[in-house]
């Protein structure tokens, strides 16, 4: 029986190594897989990381552009702006003439529409045609 036993004992051992073994196998397997695994996660992070300075070079680089186009932008907003102050100078003179000249012209038709005959009397459409076409003879005289 003792035999028996121990045979029985060393079949049981016999079996729960080729189990281990079996397993090992399987870990063996999974650890190679792990291992590949492991290399292609580090190309990743390699890869990712090389991403990644470029990234912070191209964001260094936009960074400038912003500050160029920043201030090219300002020294334009600033001219257009004496630009825009100078335009309204001159608009302002120009509507003080435009009265000055108004005040002259109603001061001399009284003058004029008394002396005319009715039939004779200026008319507003023309006066404002004749200076249209002295305004663009002046015009080709100076682009000439």
């Amino acid at each position: 029986m003792s035999h028996s036993f121990g045979f029985m004992i060393e079949s049981m051992v016999a079996v729960l190594l080729l189990f281990t073994i079996w397993y090992c196998m399987i870990l063996n397997r999974r650890l190679k897989a792990l291992k590949a695994d492991e290399h292609s996660l580090k190309a990743t992070i390699s890869e990712l990381i090389t991403a990644t300075e470029i990234a912070e070079r191209a964001i260094g680089g936009l960074k400038i552009t912003v500050r160029e186009c920043d201030a090219n932008l300002g020294e334009q907003l600033s001219t257009a702006t004496a630009l825009t102050e100078k335009l309204g100078r001159q608009i302002l003179i120009g509507d003080e003439i435009l009265k000055r000249l108004s005040q002259i012209a109603m001061a001399a038709r009284p003058a004029e529409v008394e002396s005319m005959p009715a039939a004779r009397a200026p008319d507003a459409r023309a006066l404002v045609a004749a200076a249209q076409a002295f305004s663009e003879r002046r015009r080709a005289g100076i682009a000439a």
